[in-house]
């Protein structure tokens, strides 16, 4: 890489206008926040564009499925499983193309124009008087430029649509809302333990049982569903640039008000990536009986391991496919995931989200760097005591890789890939530790704990 050093002065001076912000309590003006955002975004895309390094993946996977949406073939087969996503960023990749934009500047402007759509919506996802200060942390943020500007890689496009599904959900009122404000399984216990499981069940799915009641409409029910329709649009553009934001789907969920606004959300989440898919003869030139083996292969996820975590320590620091340890770890990422919806069930669905998003960087099989930069608009917006630690752990891992090891041929590269890989082991416990184990417990809107525990929140970031 040829600009390394002029890519981590930039990063560092970042980091450190970001701290010295917390530190000194600035809350700029949110333009300031996105002009910010905007220069060094596009001064990082200019380097990284000039440069005669180049991500593997982004010259022969994501150009490849530019390529192939601007010959009218399908993106996905064409470039023989590059590219084993939904084509909705390949479309917009093929009209940058088209455009006559070069490659290196237009497979970046994708992401970098999401990134820069996120800074505002950190911004609203934090809400209340440090709002500008969230949006200014985030558009410093070391991991989403090197992310967006110099690898290319989508992770911005899925997180503007999931973040913003968010902000839709969460809709008007008080940033902090509480997740589950009903404990059902403590209610269906009660109930089957008065009237026993037989007569439950009418009281559960019969007409005027709980589930009967929860559907009925309410006094605001045509707003609450637009407004769920809207989210679970939103949410569905979100799993169509890729799969990872199904992660996102419980906490989105739990900010909408009702059971029907959450039955509206997830069939418009659905609907979307549906369209996509049924419309690939039309859009994409993919004859329908391609169509299963586009689905096969968005499907099929390669296990290969030691790239962090945990799984290096078992290949010696080197890429490796043992399927054992993939599935041993994907399961535990359910296990772990079910475990965190449920502790956090009552906390602020952000919150949820939050452990969500790091329990999987923590327990994960697999993982690019591109990973970590899932957890980081939700971080930066409700940040915990060990947000920072974090946020800069993972960053000097990746740019360790970005920056330095790209300086390297391939053999010393994978001399130093063992070392690096392993060493990732040491941010786990970090992650464990960032994550909202002090909010556990929304309280509901307007009581006194509420108000203590926004107080409490606002003075530990």
């Amino acid at each position: 890489m040829d600009y390394a050093v002029l890519t981590g002065i930039v990063l560092v001076a970042g980091v450190l206008l970001a701290l010295i912000a917390q530190w000194r309590d600035w809350r700029p003006p949110l333009i300031v926040a996105i002009a910010v955002g905007v220069v060094v975004r596009v001064l990082i895309m200019y380097t990284s564009a000039i440069d005669s390094w180049q991500p593997v993946d982004f010259m022969e996977s994501f150009k490849p499925a530019g390529e192939a949406v601007l010959r009218g073939e399908d993106p996905v087969l064409a470039s023989e499983g590059g590219w084993h996503f939904l084509p909705t960023i390949p479309y917009v990749y093929g009209i940058l193309l088209w455009l006559g934009i070069p490659w290196e500047y237009a497979g970046r402007l994708v992401t970098v124009v999401a990134d820069i759509a996120l800074i505002p919506l950190v911004a609203k996802l934090a809400g209340g008087p440090k709002a500008s200060l969230r949006a200014l942390q985030y558009a410093l943020n070391p991991l989403a430029l090197l992310i967006a500007c110099v690898h290319g890689q989508v992770e911005p496009v899925a997180l503007v649509f999931g973040v913003a599904a968010f902000v839709v959900a969460r809709g008007p009122g008080e940033p902090e809302r509480p997740g589950m404000t009903t404990d059902v399984i403590a209610k269906l216990r009660r109930g089957v333990g008065a009237y026993g499981v037989r007569a439950s069940i009418p009281r559960v799915i019969g007409r005027g049982g709980m589930l009967h009641r929860a559907l009925v409409p309410g006094p605001d029910d045509l707003a609450h569903l637009k407004r769920g329709a809207l989210a679970g649009l939103l949410m569905g553009l979100a799993l169509c640039a890729k799969s990872w934001p199904i992660w996102l789907i419980p906490g989105m969920l739990l900010l909408l008000p009702n059971l029907r606004s959450r039955v509206a959300a997830l069939f418009m989440t659905g609907l979307l990536p549906l369209f996509f898919l049924a419309t690939l003869p039309i859009f994409a030139g993919t004859s329908l009986d391609q169509i299963p083996a586009v689905i096969h292969t968005i499907q099929d996820i390669r296990p290969i391991i030691g790239e962090w975590g945990w799984t290096p320590w078992f290949t010696g620091g080197d890429w490796a496919l043992i399927p054992e340890l993939a599935s041993f770890g994907t399961n535990l990422i359910y296990v772990c995931v079910i475990a965190a919806i449920l502790i956090w069930r009552r906390a602020d669905p952000i919150d949820m989200t939050i452990a969500i998003l790091l329990i999987f960087m923590v327990v994960t099989p697999r993982l690019g760097a591109q990973y970590l930069l899932w957890f980081m608009p939700f971080l930066v917006a409700r940040p915990t005591r060990f947000a920072w630690p974090a946020i800069i752990g993972v960053s000097l891992w990746a740019g360790y890789g970005y920056l330095y090891m790209t300086q390297f041929d391939v053999n010393p590269w994978w001399y130093l890939h063992q070392d690096w890989s392993r060493a990732s082991i040491v941010l786990l416990p970090i992650l464990l530790l960032a994550m909202p184990w002090g909010r556990r417990d929304a309280p509901a809107p307007g009581s006194a704990p509420a108000v203590e525990a926004r107080t409490r929140v606002t003075s530990a970031a």
